[in-house]
């Protein structure tokens, strides 16, 4: 009697790495779908677009963020913009997105903008990643005593909302970008503790943990060699998410004296100093809230697709055995 199988449901990817011979590897296949979603490939040319500001921002931008130009130029003060090929007449001086309170030029300020966002987002969420995924996985993996001191404490802190808690951070410290940073790390640290120490729960129950304990491993190499790379997939969704929400973050904390502090060119600062000019200069406000809505909305669409890309229940299929 002879066996065969057949493949019921399965991804292209996972028939073209077996039609190859070779096991179909998990980030390779996640890159793959990641690329077949419309909302994670606008997110990403969303952020390569932030990236390619904050790199090349000397270049890009006209001016310097600081420079005043007064004297320098005739420009009046929250002037509106001048653009050329708009119709904006060739003897004025060309400025995109207009003048600021301080005759600063406006353009400029956004582009170097795009690297304090980028900064603050990577910073403060890679501080909460390391904090978080620590106390997580020493939670989920020791369990009874030391799990119940360290999500209590958790609870605590998810017990305030999260910008409040920030604003009291903030307020003991001293205003300024980088208590700023601290504070939001503080308060995003539970989120990622208890997604680790969740997944740690799932992944030291099963086979390869119990070889290796079987095997005499130690626990600092059952935890950190074993459990945890295959228990940071969660992590990966949650941290490109809340990239997202620390620059909101940052942003209001600017927006309230809190954060950046001028002549900084951060945009919630920029938007905080000119947030009574709404109605009669409201390019001042258009242009760095419009950078804010796009950085947040390329981080979500990224980060939703890459959540559907790496969930296995998705393309993976069945294997039926037929005798």
């Amino acid at each position: 009697m002879s066996a065969s199988s057949k493949l019921v449901g399965q991804g292209p990817e996972i028939l073209d790495a077996e039609r190859l011979g070779k096991p179909a590897s998990l980030w390779r296949t996640t890159a793959r779908r990641l690329f077949q979603r419309r909302s994670a490939i606008l997110g990403m040319l969303i952020l390569g677009g932030l990236l390619i500001l904050a790199t090349f921002a000397p270049w890009i931008a006209p001016y310097a963020p600081d420079e005043v130009l007064i004297g320098t130029e005739d420009v009046k003060r929250r002037e509106g913009p001048c653009i050329h090929l708009l119709g904006c007449p060739e003897d004025r001086p060309q400025h995109l997105m207009g003048i600021d309170g301080n005759v600063r030029d406006q353009f400029s300020r956004v582009v170097y903008g795009s690297r304090y966002s980028l900064v603050i987002g990577f910073v403060t969420v890679g501080i909460a990643i390391i904090i978080g995924t620590l106390l997580g996985a020493l939670a989920g993996y020791f369990r009874g005593l030391v799990d119940n001191l360290i999500m209590r404490v958790m609870d605590v802190l998810l017990a305030f909302p999260s910008l409040l808690l920030a604003i009291a951070i903030v307020a003991v410290l001293g205003p300024g970008l980088i208590n700023a940073l601290l504070a939001i790390a503080v308060v995003t640290i539970p989120a990622y503790a208890r997604v680790m120490r969740a997944s740690v729960l799932s992944v030291k129950e099963t086979d390869f943990v119990s070889a290796s304990r079987a095997l005499g491993a130690g626990t600092a190499r059952i935890l950190f060699g074993s459990i945890l790379p295959n228990a940071m997939t969660p992590l990966i969704v949650l941290g490109t998410l809340e990239i997202a929400s620390a620059i909101l973050s940052a942003a209001a904390l600017s927006f309230l004296g809190l954060g950046a502090q001028p002549p900084t060119p951060e945009w919630g600062s920029m938007l905080g100093s000119e947030r009574n000019q709404v109605f009669t200069a409201p390019h001042l406000v258009f242009f760095p809230g419009l950078a804010i809505t796009l950085t947040v909305l390329g981080f979500n669409l990224l980060g939703d697709g890459l959540r559907d890309a790496l969930d296995p229940r998705l393309g993976r299929g069945t294997k039926i055995e037929v005798v």
